[in-house]
């Protein structure tokens, strides 16, 4: 029941914002999750940004959080890593502030496709990307069968001011085409995230809800965890199409906005 939610665990992208637009109604509602002794997270697949690159961002935005609030796909990719390739040498498809965070984080990496340390290549969405960069990618996952492959998230499209752009899993979609390999997935719908949010804050997974616009991210992680869901209809999910998913969500509502009117009135 949405009274009993103390902790709300929201995607970013589609769901509380549109590019570096606040949705309507955000800002209210976490300030009231916070007043009424509750706790907000941003679980959120995008790893073109650093966590401190969100605070910075959110405060622009006039809604003050620290690194309590956020656990990211880099997150999830960087424990995988320590565990699956410690000391080993990464070679990533990704934007400076991922390099940035994964470095900060001891992970050895590098963008030198020919380096013969390489061990694993990681590909995440790049708003940085080169065709360079995707012909390196290709030549390491063509023609070195031992090395692994990994990426941050599955994410089809990223919505923007405009609509969208193509985001790691479609890029990744590209990268099959040519190579005939696919990575392992870090992000949501993984449960690494969600977990770990709920270790951190001390809440049960009844107490908690999983707030995101994408069935096959945030709906399906929410499904494997045991954590209930909202969709919100205010990035590329539409109610039918929820209507018709096989783990649809526990709730559907057309914004953050109503979300937050229905947990205050319940």
């Amino acid at each position: 029941m949405l009274k009993n939610k103390k902790l709300f665990l929201l995607d970013i992208d589609g769901t509380v914002c549109i590019g570096q637009r606040l949705i309507s109604g955000t800002k209210e509602f976490l300030e009231d999750v916070r007043d009424n002794g509750g706790q907000f997270v941003f679980i959120t697949n995008n790893s073109t940004r650093s966590i401190e690159d969100y605070i910075h961002s959110f405060q622009k935005m006039g809604i003050m959080t620290d690194y309590s609030n956020f656990i990211t796909a880099s997150f999830a990719t960087v424990q995988y890593l320590k565990k699956n390739y410690e000391g080993k040498l990464i070679y990533v498809m990704g934007t400076k502030s991922l390099l940035r965070e994964l470095k900060r984080n001891g992970i050895r990496v590098t963008v030198d496709c020919l380096d013969p340390e390489i061990a694993c290549v990681l590909v995440s969405y790049d708003n940085q990307l080169t065709y360079e960069k995707i012909q390196d990618t290709c030549q390491i996952l063509s023609t070195r069968p031992e090395v692994g492959y990994i990426a941050t998230n599955l994410d089809y499209v990223c919505p923007i001011e405009f609509g969208y752009v193509p985001d790691c899993g479609a890029i990744c979609q590209m990268i099959e085409h040519a190579v005939k390999r696919q990575p392992e997935y870090m992000g949501k719908p993984g449960t690494a995230m969600v977990e770990y949010s709920l270790k951190l804050n001390h809440f049960s997974k009844e107490q908690a809800l999983i707030v995101g616009d994408r069935l096959y991210t945030d709906i399906l992680c929410g499904h494997k965890t045991g954590v209930e869901t909202a969709l919100v209809l205010t990035g590329e999910t539409t109610r039918q199409e929820a209507e018709a998913c096989g783990y649809g969500p526990d709730y559907i509502f057309s914004s953050i906005d109503e979300l937050a009117e229905a947990w205050r009135e319940s």
